[in-house]
């Protein structure tokens, strides 16, 4: 069974510096927001959108960059 964050999107609310460094990420779930320590193996910075791709014991949680996508306003005519 995976954790209902895993998929969730957050913001990093402390910056993970590298691989091996910790962070924390904000994620909207259960109709509130909770903290969990963030992990990437690459650096992020604070403020930065997130998807959350794994969950591991301890609320420690892998993350990547996310990058919402916008409509292409070329694309509607």
């Amino acid at each position: 069974m995976t954790d209902p964050v895993v998929g969730l999107t957050g913001t990093l609310t402390s910056p993970i510096r590298g691989a091996g460094t910790l962070g924390e990420v904000l994620v909207a779930i259960r109709g509130g927001t909770e903290l969990y320590i963030a992990q990437s193996t690459e650096p992020i910075p604070a403020g930065a959108a997130v998807l959350v791709i794994a969950v591991h014991p301890g609320r420690v949680v892998d993350v990547v960059p996310w990058i919402p996508l916008t409509p292409d306003p070329a694309a509607e005519t």
